[in-house]
């Protein structure tokens, strides 16, 4: 079974018509379950950096005693900045790191933009370790996800090219017609689902509800597996 791909793809979500001049930090708080189970908990944060650098952390943390899913206990993280009149978030550094009860993994990336190439070091393959050429626009997957929020309307169909763990490839996202209803802890919420599907049938399906600052719900299906995320509170943090 591979390691759930969705936690590298999670969404940040602005309400679908925001800026990247209109970032602000938040700390949101999720209920993990894998398929039917309720595995664990994660919590996602928007944070200012030094300068005109901001920060996007990830932590999902599985329940105690569920060994079979200690694969689950990861912690990703992206620094960055905003070019082109907040059209492009520019990753800067990327990590990644996996926990396990017997070993654990990480992998840092480095994203050059003076001689355009992104590079992997540490728990990473050969191949992964080797540089990856960058194109304007190129993004971790995290920040492809804060473009698909920015960038999505009613129908739309949107691309993005992914550069990141050492690799780069495209992704299409499709934006569903209308709002439909998701119920999550106790709250119903209007939302705007946002799929992407890939070759292998990676699929990840993200509802989006305006003027909430972060996902209100997140799938990911792998193969026979189903990684879902589903909002329990946010809050704004300074």
């Amino acid at each position: 079974m591979r390691f759930p791909t969705f936690i590298a793809a999670l969404v940040l979500a602005l309400p679908a018509s925001a800026s990247a001049d209109e970032l602000a930090p938040f700390h949101a708080t999720y209920e993990a379950w894998y398929g039917d189970r309720h595995v664990g908990e994660a919590t996602m944060r928007l944070e200012r950096r030094e300068g005109p650098n901001w920060q996007i952390d990830l932590e999902i943390r599985a329940n105690r005693g569920l060994i079979g899913l200690a694969r689950l206990n990861m912690l990703q993280s992206t620094l960055f900045d905003v070019h082109h009149d907040g059209n492009f978030f520019r990753p800067l550094t990327q990590r990644t790191v996996r926990k396990a009860l017997l070993f654990g993994r990480s992998a840092d990336g480095i994203y050059d933009w003076h001689s355009y190439t992104a590079q992997w070091s540490g728990d990473v393959s050969e191949r992964r370790s080797q540089p990856v050429p960058l194109e304007d626009g190129d993004m971790s997957a995290l920040l492809i996800n804060l473009a698909v929020i920015r960038d999505a309307e009613p129908g739309a169909s949107l691309r993005y090219r992914y550069v990141d763990n050492g690799r780069a490839r495209e992704h299409e996202y499709q934006v569903a017609g209308e709002p439909e209803i998701v119920k999550v802890a106790g709250m119903s919420y209007s939302a705007l689902r946002v799929s992407r599907i890939e070759d292998d049938d990676d699929e990840m399906i993200v509802w989006v509800a305006s003027g909430v600052p972060t996902p209100i719900r997140i799938v990911q299906r792998d193969d026979d597996d189903t990684i879902d995320l589903r909002l329990v509170e946010y809050q704004g943090a300074e």
